[in-house]
């Protein structure tokens, strides 16, 4: 799954154009890599998200096929420190 869709579906990021906008200016990582919106994300790799005030790191653990619930949506990361 593509990383700006990820970031959708898990809620981390509520809109796909903000994760595409936040991932193009270098403000994602994954596994301290800088990342666009394109890449492939896979279970295990760590997400760090830095917005201006705070960062937030998670660990991917599971990858949906789909669109998932509310509900569901923590049960696919895990937030590290």
């Amino acid at each position: 799954m593509r990383l700006d869709k990820f970031l959708k579906v898990s809620r981390l990021i509520k809109r796909r154009t903000v994760a595409n906008e936040v991932s193009d200016t270098g403000r994602v990582l994954i596994n301290n890599n800088p990342a666009k919106p394109a890449k492939q994300v896979k279970e295990n790799d760590i997400i760090t998200i830095e917005y201006a005030n705070r960062t937030v790191k998670a660990k991917i653990l599971k990858v949906p096929t789909g669109n998932v619930s509310v509900q569901e949506a923590p049960s696919l990361y895990e937030l590290l420190d």
